[in-house]
């Protein structure tokens, strides 16, 4: 006997902060080129999900501040139910993506929608988005610029701040 099981679509939202400038600006400032400087969220259950300075935070697909994506990744289908899935994030909120935990270069949006991204799907998301820190860091330039980006938290404005049901 086999049970019908709900499937639910997720997908990776992919946004270029630097707006194109990162392509055209990394030659000259680190001698490399970079497509872009990504954040990333996740899409399932109807809404957007995403970490940062603030938190894990969600909000309509594409209502935050940076707009519609400029990409969406298709990651697959999950059998997570959207009651599992909140139960998750509120403990991720309460423990990991706290928002006193968000480190630009290594604790950030692209890690938490990995990690949720493995949760839902199995699969992780493309590594050129979370190979990304440590080209910027292999550079001369990325080694000075660190402790001035260290200091950076990224807060998309237009978000719902998670964190389990409360601001902490």
């Amino acid at each position: 006997m086999e049970k019908n099981t709900t499937r639910y679509n997720i997908q990776l939202y992919i946004y270029d902060l630097s707006r194109g400038m990162a392509r055209s600006l990394s030659p000259i400032m680190l001698g490399k080129q970079l497509d872009g400087i990504w954040h990333t969220a996740i899409v399932a259950y109807g809404d957007e999900f995403f970490f940062g300075g603030e938190g894990i935070s969600s909000c309509s697909p594409g209502g935050t501040m940076l707009g519609p994506p400029d990409t969406v990744v298709e990651l697959g289908e999950s059998e997570v139910s959207e009651e599992i899935f909140m139960d998750y994030l509120s403990s991720l909120g309460e423990s990991t993506y706290r928002r006193d935990r968000y480190r630009l270069f290594e604790h950030n949006c692209n890690t938490f929608t990995n990690e949720v991204a493995q949760f839902l799907t199995g699969r992780p998301i493309p590594s050129y988005i979370t190979d990304l820190p440590s080209e910027v860091l292999s550079t001369p330039f990325g080694q000075i610029l660190r402790p001035i980006l260290d200091s950076i938290h990224i807060a998309p404005p237009g978000g719902n701040v998670l964190n389990g049901g409360r601001n902490i």
